[in-house]
């Protein structure tokens, strides 16, 4: 268990583990809770402003000079002699519940007198830390599927890609929205034509909502363990919620 991020383990599994918990506990949670009261999901089938914009080859050469001119980094963005383009979108891991990763380890064993490896296959689950982002170079044809089923590989997570979604996020008029971006919509272009700007676009990964859940189709250990997840949630939700209600507290005796 870390002292950071709260990740858990098995012990066995924890040389496996290949994540940066740096940062100190609590950090960003009154920001997480102000976006949630912010945040309004739009449906996947509303095209967005982008979306609409269609662009011929002047245009996108175009485009990609002013997009590199006002990025103050390396991750410029490259036309290519048949017409598609290449760059980097960077995307915001913001998932509430565990993801499963394979768990295969060579444990030793005495036997006779000499230590003899045993392989162990099994999947672990854990969660990701708050503020996980990654960088993707993709080409401009790369639909959003697939930049999901690459960020699942980067993590090396085995669930199924079907329970992810990619979601555009924007910022208007003190406003944040959210739209989920249907499978063969294309993040590059997106990128492009909304600029490297992160208010006025960027990309989150996010639980796929699909409806209710079948219960019935789990085992009496797994619902034990959703059980156990769900007890550690509403404990860590109730222990944001009186922090907050802490420091209001605090700032209205000082105001006395």
């Amino acid at each position: 268990l870390s002292p950071d991020c709260s990740f858990t383990c098995h012990y066995r599994c924890r040389a496996l583990v290949r994540l940066d918990c740096s940062g100190p506990p609590g950090a960003g949670d009154e920001d997480d809770g102000n976006e949630q009261v912010l945040e309004k999901d739009t449906n996947v089938d509303e095209p967005s402003e982008w979306e609409k914009t269609e662009l011929d080859q002047a245009q996108v050469e175009q485009r990609i000079k002013e997009y590199n001119s006002q990025i103050n980094s390396n991750l410029f963005m490259s036309l290519n002699k048949d017409g598609s383009y290449t760059g980097f979108i960077k995307v915001h891991l913001k998932l509430v519940r565990p993801v499963s990763v394979p768990a295969t380890k060579r444990v030793p064993t005495l036997q006779a007198g000499r230590p003899h490896p045993q392989g162990v296959k099994r999947r672990t689950s854990f969660y990701l830390p708050k503020g996980t982002v990654k960088h993707l170079h993709i080409l401009s044809h790369t639909r959003a599927s697939e930049v999901i089923d690459a960020l699942l590989r980067k993590f090396t997570v085995i669930d199924n890609p079907r329970k992810f979604a990619l979601f555009e996020r924007s910022e208007k008029d003190e406003q944040v929205y959210l739209r989920k971006l249907g499978d063969d919509e294309q993040p590059l272009r997106l990128r492009l034509l909304a600029g490297p700007s992160e208010k006025v676009l960027s990309f989150i990964l996010k639980e796929n909502e699909t409806g209710e859940v079948n219960w019935d189709a789990f085992t009496l250990p797994e619902l034990h363990n959703f059980l156990l997840i769900l007890q550690r949630e509403e404990e860590e939700h109730l222990r944001r919620l009186r922090h907050r209600y802490a420091r209001c507290r605090q700032k209205m005796q000082e105001a006395l």
